[in-house]
């Protein structure tokens, strides 16, 4: 799986509008709004690298409202919270 982290610059006053709009694309994980140079944060997670083309600038860039973005690929994950799935698999939870 390959997780992209795109910073989206948009319209000010269609920030709502744009992130859900997004928020519904294939491809696209989550967005978040953001405080910084950049108003949201889009997760994309796709299969194949290809897929990383046809989801950013083929769907997010082309969504009315967004200005600009930039890209970011993940190599690895590290997170607590898919540790702790990965290590109860198969234990059930005690009280």
């Amino acid at each position: 799986m390959i997780t992209a982290i795109v910073h989206i610059k948009a319209e000010v006053d269609r920030i709502p509008e744009v992130a859900e709009t997004i928020a519904e694309l294939d491809g696209v994980s989550e967005v978040y709004s953001i405080t910084g140079d950049y108003d949201l944060v889009a997760m994309v997670r796709v299969p194949h690298y290809d897929d990383v083309a046809e989801v950013i600038p083929g769907r997010i860039n082309k969504v009315q409202g967004v200005l600009a973005t930039e890209t970011h690929l993940a190599f690895r994950t590290y997170s607590k919270h898919d540790l702790d799935a990965a290590f109860s698999i198969g234990f059930a939870e005690s009280d």
